[in-house]
């Protein structure tokens, strides 16, 4: 089979802090993988040293290397070529090469959204996407701008099958001083997305850093955001029993870095494992009532955990989800060899983790390497990472959220 007609990927990482030198050093490195072929995807994620070149730095990409789509942002930090350069200037490429798949780009500024009052078909409409098309959605959206979970809300009511995944752009403070680049262009604001549907397969893993610590407790008293009850007793009693019984290092943890993991799935029957919680901050607490304020709405009946996180807790969490995903793999090819192979990856990581959370670059790019050998990875460090959960989407913090390209098994 040519390779022409074999879905592929490849990954590059330029740090030089100059537009022309940068893309003279991405064609030499993309020239021998390129093979003279044009790229159906180019992903394109840039330092905000480039910033005041943004426009022209879509443009010349796209003259440069020709996909028939580009997509990609502003980042503070770039993962690609199996590197992570976080507040250094440079630029990280992905090339994808994706027969039989079909790319629809989008740029969404807020008033283009249907109304959150609207039905799926208002949103196939505007989208001009059927259902049956089976799409799914690389997102990225401008933290100062978009409307991101209305977005998601939408797409998910309007798309519930559809694999939705991408990052808040960064690397700037101020609104309009963000990129997202779409096929050769840089937008400001709004929310920039790629549909993907025919003969692919997108797998996510989110990897929220935490790790469960006590048993998982039920939700007997809410309102709201307030946790007043949990099997019946006052949650502030749980957490300080929790705190009597733990190491010394959980019990730092329990003060600086407590969290809530909540089953999002009604259906999901224990045992519980990472991936099953959505974690969400405690934010808050009413000593004199016992109760605790989190960063998600409760229901009653609704199954919880506490959950803490440090780099530890991060890693073993990113370790056992990519074993995890590496076994079924091997699964599916009943033991003998991978089903259908990653041809390619796209890594969303929250700006928190990299170096400030492992004290050491590269940690989650090794990583995904170690479970899963030389797949081309690319992606960037955002201001929030967009990933799904219990078969809904959100967006997350301290995660890495990833997008794990396959060929779609023949039918």
């Amino acid at each position: 089979m040519s390779l022409t007609t074999t879905m592929r990927f490849a990954s590059f990482m330029s740090d030089l802090g100059e537009l022309e030198p940068a893309l003279e050093d991405a064609r030499r490195h993309f020239g021998p993988q390129l093979g003279g072929t044009r790229p159906d995807l180019l992903v394109v994620y840039a330092s905000p040293h480039f910033e005041p070149l943004y426009d022209r730095l879509a443009a010349r990409l796209q003259e440069a290397f020709g996909p028939r789509h580009m997509l990609g942002g502003s980042a503070a930090g770039l993962i690609g070529g199996m590197r992570e350069v976080e507040h250094q200037p440079g630029l990280a490429l992905a090339a994808a090469w994706l027969p039989g798949v079909e790319l629809t780009p989008y740029h969404w500024p807020n008033e283009a959204l249907p109304d959150q009052d609207a039905g799926p078909r208002a949103w196939h409409a505007a989208l001009n996407l059927a259902p049956e098309r089976k799409p799914h959605f690389i997102l990225h959206c401008d933290p100062f701008s978009a409307r991101v979970e209305d977005l998601l809300r939408g797409l998910d009511f309007a798309y519930p099958a559809a694999v939705k995944v991408g990052g808040l752009v960064s690397g700037a403070r101020q609104a309009g001083r963000n990129a997202l680049f779409l096929d050769g262009r840089a937008y400001r604001e709004g929310t920039t997305g790629l549909a993907v549907s025919g003969g692919v397969r997108i797998d996510p893993l989110v990897a929220q850093g935490c790790r469960p610590i006590g048993v998982p407790v039920r939700v007997t008293k809410c309102r709201q955001n307030v946790l007043q009850e949990l099997d019946g007793k006052k949650p502030l009693e749980i957490v300080a029993e929790l705190f009597q019984e733990s190491p010394e290092r959980d019990r730092e943890l329990i003060r600086s870095a407590l969290f809530m993991g909540l089953i999002m799935d009604p259906y999901r029957a224990p045992p519980w494992h990472a991936g099953d919680f959505l974690i969400r901050n405690v934010i808050g607490m009413d000593p004199q009532a016992g109760a605790l304020i989190v960063g998600a709405f409760l229901r009653e009946g609704q199954v919880v955990q506490f959950h803490v996180r440090d780099a530890q807790a991060a890693e073993h969490e990113l370790l056992q989800l990519l074993r995890g995903y590496a076994t079924a793999l091997l699964s599916e090819g009943k033991g003998e060899a991978l089903g259908a192979p990653p041809a390619g990856a796209l890594l969303f990581s929250c700006l928190g983790r990299g170096k400030h959370m492992y004290g050491r670059p590269n940690h989650d790019s090794d990583a995904f390497r170690a479970c899963l050998g030389d797949v081309p990875l690319a992606g960037f460090f955002c201001n929030g990472e967009i990933g799904p959960v219990g078969g809904t989407t959100y967006i997350h913090g301290f995660t890495s959220s990833f997008a794990i390209f396959r060929p779609a098994a023949p039918a």
